[in-house]
């Protein structure tokens, strides 16, 4: 099993990057939560990883944090979750919102995100009411060449939260640049979108 890569980010485009580690490629699917806090092309990065045997193919996915690796292992042991679906799920709400709607039951908030339908949230409430327990100490980050924070990620989380389009919060978030707090960008955000 691979644990993490530590190397030089060589591409990004969205969910696919590539990491050079001591001469060798790695492709790998991450999240967009994971998307915004990695530096530009060409400098070091180190990524928590998970692989994923197929029959027909080995898939590596990156993370940028702990917590979100071990959200995405807790939403594959759900029956109907595959991977495709948890990359989703990490990329339409943070760890940290995920699971307070599950301890809230709020069924409403993760049928928002794209490629989960009422069943499907249902269906997490449950079986994930019991893990919240031990994904809650989510405070470790993993050691980011770029130094960012988690504010675009929970900005992120936020904006699907108040019912925008994961493409859309992208663009507002853009166009709120330069913000460095989570409730700046979520200003500034909601600030673009009425403009819009």
């Amino acid at each position: 099993m691979i644990g993490f890569l530590r190397g030089r980010l060589i591409a990004k485009h969205p969910p696919a990057l590539v990491v050079d580690v001591a001469g060798v490629g790695y492709e790998l699917e991450a999240p967009m939560s994971t998307f915004y806090d990695l530096p530009a092309a060409g400098t070091d990065v180190h990524l928590f990883t998970h692989l994923v045997v197929r029959e027909d193919a080995h898939v590596l996915y990156g993370f940028g944090s702990e917590a979100e690796r071990r959200l995405f292992r807790a939403l594959l042991k759900v029956s109907g979750v595959g991977p495709k679906i948890a990359l989703g799920i990490l990329s339409g709400i943070s760890t940290e919102a995920f699971l307070r709607c599950v301890e809230a039951e709020d069924a409403d908030t993760l049928v928002r995100i794209p490629g989960v339908g009422r069943k499907t949230a249902e269906r997490l409430l449950i079986e994930m009411r019991d893990r919240v327990k031990a994904l809650t100490p989510v405070g470790e980050l993993a050691p980011s060449a770029g130094g960012a924070n988690g504010a675009q990620a929970e900005a992120f989380g936020a904006l699907v939260a108040l019912g925008y389009k994961p493409a859309e919060v992208t663009r507002l978030l853009k166009a709120a640049e330069g913000a460095t707090t989570t409730e700046e960008l979520i200003r500034r955000a909601l600030q673009a979108a009425v403009k819009a």
